[in-house]
């Protein structure tokens, strides 16, 4: 189909420039600004039209049209970022890019794991100043380590279709809760009396404290409307969890099949569970791949719990902690926030591949 609009100029790559956008293009590790323009240019050069590079690349199809009208201009210099009105630059893109490659591909000379901003402005000759602005300009933090761990699972394939398919399209006439336990939750005092939040001063507190015990919350949580079943108990057995699930069988409506999202935990496999079942046709368990927490939307719920009260919360006793998580959820279940799920099986393989992609890639 012949694209609408006004008729774009046409754009010519002569060998030698092809040649040069080419070479742009592949750089993986570093400049990668630079060379998303120069795909642009060599895909249009193809015959693509703005739609269709947009698409193929990620971008905006104005984006397209704007590199695509830059470099009919100005040629390659045209890629580069124009002068802004105001102070002239002082940091060349030359510079800009020795940072960034440095920062990316070579060690720090005093043999650590990671540069740091003074040891890079000493490297590069610039002030710490300008090294910062040039990472958050495109988006580098040294300092940052993000941790990730591929399922062993053999049946991951079929397991993250499964649970997708249940958070995406769920089934009619049927409850999908999201079911886990947040064990050893310590009920912690400290030492000395908090010290309250006043103007530029964060609250205080010691950093020594006196346990009082712990608990374990059991938590369903609704994947629809975000409201949560809860339990608590002193111990985590299958014991505990089978009445749990009683629990949860007396608090859904009776007409409704409950699909239920678990972990591998030994205690949602144990033999008083498998024979739990059969007594209660309405419940289906799916089960995550192991080490995939992050498919479970209450490991979500629970990361809220433990940010706003648990973290930083203040307990004498047990009981006292118990009262205050049952106070917690019941303030979240009157107006609940469903965690909602966007990505789909096939959106999870294509990141995973591309993980082992750079895994296999890598030179260390």
């Amino acid at each position: 189909m012949a694209e609408r609009g006004r008729r774009k100029r046409p754009l010519v790559v002569s060998d030698e420039d092809r040649r040069t956008l080419e070479q742009i293009a592949r750089r993986r590790t570093s400049a990668q600004v630079m060379a998303q323009r120069a795909r642009i240019i060599l895909r249009c050069a193809e015959g693509g039209s703005d739609g269709q590079v947009a698409e193929e690349l990620g971008v905006w199809p104005q984006t397209v049209g704007k590199w695509r009208n830059r470099y009919i201009d100005g040629g390659i210099q045209g890629l580069s970022d124009k002068e802004r009105p105001g102070q002239p630059r002082k940091i060349s893109d030359a510079k800009g890019e020795e940072v960034i490659r440095a920062t990316l591909e070579t060690p720090p000379p005093d043999g650590g794991t990671h540069w740091s901003t003074r040891m890079m402005a000493a490297e590069s000759g610039l002030n710490q100043t300008a090294v910062s602005r040039i990472w958050r300009a495109f988006g580098l933090k040294p300092h940052l380590v993000d941790e990730w761990k591929l399922s062993t699972d053999p049946f991951f394939i079929e397991k993250v279709r499964d649970v997708t398919g249940l958070y995406l399209n769920p089934p009619d006439h049927a409850l999908v809760l999201c079911v886990d336990e947040k064990s050893q939750i310590q009920a912690l005092n400290r030492s000395a009396p908090v010290l309250p939040m006043m103007p530029a001063v964060p609250q205080r507190q010691t950093h020594d404290y006196i346990r009082a015990g712990t608990t374990t919350l059991f938590a369903a949580l609704d994947a629809a409307s975000g409201t949560v079943i809860s339990a608590q108990h002193r111990r985590h057995r299958a014991v505990e969890f089978r009445r749990f699930l009683n629990q949860i069988d007396r608090e859904t409506p009776p007409g409704l099949d409950v699909h239920l999202v678990l972990d591998n935990y030994g205690t949602h496999k144990a033999p008083i569970i498998k024979d739990w079942l059969p007594a209660h046709p309405r419940f289906h368990l799916h089960f995550i791949p192991t080490y995939s927490s992050w498919m479970n939307l209450v490991e979500r719920f629970f990361a809220e719990i433990t940010r706003r009260m648990i973290r930083r919360g203040t307990y004498t006793s047990v009981k006292e902690l118990e009262l205050a998580l049952q106070a917690w959820i019941d303030e979240w279940n009157a107006d609940p926030k469903p965690f909602v799920w966007s990505k789909s099986a096939e959106e999870i393989f294509e990141t995973i591949t591309a993980y082992l992609n750079r895994i296999n890639d890598s030179e260390h």
